[in-house]
């Protein structure tokens, strides 16, 4: 295990965001999160990275560092002692600095970290990642098209050096050709070891890559299971399949 939330509750004033949450999310694994707009997906992933704090419930980090298990209650931390036990998220509308360059954008990701030969060689990976990136280093990234900028956010995302990524819907005003580009992207990022939790309004491309999926209804989750079978559930496919 290397996530898990449990009976989570946020509140926004008086509104509950989120009513007694709960799943997890294992080493190696991309996990998805679907449900209709104002569901409370956002929300999730803003508490998971800290920048929301919870009224009730826990999000344990139990990951495993030379054959032992380590811990630490998320809720209780800001969310750049979260960044630095290694957990990355690229928010929702990608929030790249616009008047800084493609590679300033993607050193700032590095920001906690001290070895410069290992920022030099995850700044490598990135651009080879991205190879348009690399053409752009030095291109102001607010003059990027979104597809790039997407792949900016991640980047970013990845010069922490996460062992779990958070994404908040990375295919957002995207063409289709380029949601194609970003997931195939996904795959990779995850095959070299990167755990991936991924909130996605395309249900069907989503849980294609998805190992494991819940769906979020109004703050609750009401389903979990394997990818391929939530795509053949027949109610998944009615209310977020198109059929």
């Amino acid at each position: 295990m290397l996530l898990t939330v449990n009976n989570l509750e946020v509140r926004y004033g008086g509104i509950r965001a989120l009513q007694g949450v709960s799943l997890n999310i294992d080493r190696g694994e991309i996990v998805t999160l679907i449900g209709s707009n104002g569901a409370g997906k956002t929300t999730l992933l803003r508490t998971i990275s800290g920048l929301l704090r919870p009224v009730a419930g826990t999000v344990a980090w139990v990951p495993t560092v030379n054959g032992h298990a380590i811990g630490a209650e998320l809720t209780r931390l800001a969310p750049h002692e979260i960044v630095r036990l290694g957990i990355s998220h690229v928010p929702e509308g990608r929030q790249i600095f616009a008047n800084l360059t493609v590679r300033e954008n993607l050193l700032l990701g590095a920001y906690q970290r001290h070895s410069k030969q290992q920022i030099q060689e995850d700044l490598r990976r990135c651009l080879t990642l991205f190879p348009v990136l690399d053409e752009r280093q030095a291109q102001r990234a607010g003059t990027l098209s979104g597809g790039e900028q997407q792949m900016l956010a991640i980047g970013r995302a990845l010069m922490a050096r996460p062992r779990l990524l958070l994404l908040d819907e990375p295919s957002l005003g995207l063409a289709p050709l380029i949601v194609r580009k970003i997931f195939q992207i996904i795959r990779e990022i995850n095959a070299e070891g990167t755990t991936i939790f991924l909130v996605e309004q395309n249900a069907h491309m989503a849980l294609s890559v998805a190992h494991r999926g819940y769906v979020l209804q109004t703050g609750r989750v009401i389903l979990g299971d394997s990818a391929s079978r939530l795509l053949e559930n027949p109610e998944v496919k009615k209310a977020y399949l198109g059929g």
